[in-house]
Order: C-alpha cells, then sequence, then structure tokens
C-alpha cells in the first residue's frame, strides 16, 4: 500500500516538473523570437514557478489526509 503512494507522488511530481519545463521554453521560445507576448509568458512562467509546486504540494498534502481518515473509519 505504500508503494502507491509513493508512485502517485512521483507522478505529482515528474508532472509538475514537465510543466515547469514546458512554460520555461514556451518563455524563452517567445523572447528569442522577440513576440509581444514574451512579457504576459514571462510572468505567467515566473507565477507557475511558485504556485505549480505549492498546489502540488496542497493535493498531496489534502490525499494524505483523506487516506489517513479513511483508514481511521475501517
Amino acid at each position: 500500500m505504500k508503494k502507491n503512494k509513493m508512485d502517485s507522488r512521483r507522478v505529482l511530481a515528474l508532472a509538475g516538473v514537465i510543466l515547469l519545463v514546458l512554460m520555461y521554453v514556451i518563455t524563452l521560445i517567445a523572447a528569442i523570437t522577440d513576440s509581444s507576448a514574451s512579457g504576459h509568458l514571462f510572468a505567467m512562467s515566473l507565477f507557475a514557478s511558485f504556485a505549480l509546486p505549492f498546489l502540488i504540494w496542497i493535493y498531496t498534502w489534502l490525499f494524505k489526509k483523506y487516506k489517513d481518515r479513511q483508514d481511521e473509519e475501517s
């Protein structure tokens, strides 16, 4: 049972890393091509750099609380 919990955390962490890297690549491409949206993309990437890991942490924390509550009721 513990192995599944670690697997879900790893999947969430990997998804977060992939999303952050994709946003940085998109921002870099926009900056190189001198797009008019590059400032907006940079702001979005900066916000997501902090928000995405925080949201993943909240999700895993709530999932752990939910699982602990289910185990307690059983």
